[in-house]
C-alpha cells in the first residue's frame, strides 16, 4: 500500500485537494498556501509540479525545507495516527492530507498553519 500512495501522481492528488476545498467553499490559494507552506515550495515550482507527472514521493523529497512546525500536526487521516507513520516520505503525504481535511471542516488559515505554539 506504501508504493501504491508514494507512487501516485502530485497532479491528480493536487487536483483532488483542490475540489475537495472548493466543494468547502475554499480556495486553490488556500491549498496552495498550505502545500508551500509544509513543503517550503514558491509559487512557480508548485505550478510546475502541477503540471508535470512528478510522484508524491519525488515532490516530498525534492520539497525545498519541509516546516519543522508540522510535527505538531497531530490526529488520524484513514483512520491512521500521522504522528506515528513510521515512513518519513509517507508521514508528511499524510501531514498534507490531515491539512487538507482541516480546510475541508472549515478550520481557520492560522489554525492550520501551525507556529510553533500550541492551539489550547
Amino acid at each position: 500500500m506504501t508504493d501504491k500512495v508514494l507512487n501516485m501522481s502530485f497532479s491528480k492528488i493536487y487536483s483532488l485537494y483542490v475540489a475537495k476545498a472548493e466543494r468547502k467553499n475554499r480556495t486553490r490559494q488556500e491549498v496552495d498556501s498550505i502545500i508551500m507552506w509544509l513543503t517550503g515550495y514558491g509559487n512557480e515550482d508548485l505550478l510546475r509540479h502541477t503540471e508535470s507527472d512528478i510522484t508524491l514521493e519525488q515532490f516530498f523529497s525534492l520539497a525545498p525545507m519541509m516546516n519543522p512546525d508540522r510535527f505538531l500536526i497531530t490526529g488520524t487521516v484513514c483512520g491512521i495516527r500521522v504522528e506515528n507513520i513510521e515512513n518519513k516520505t509517507l508521514r508528511d503525504i499524510r501531514y498534507l492530507d490531515k491539512l487538507i481535511d482541516e480546510l475541508a471542516k472549515g478550520r481557520p488559515m492560522e489554525k492550520i498553519l501551525r507556529s510553533g505554539k500550541s492551539d489550547n
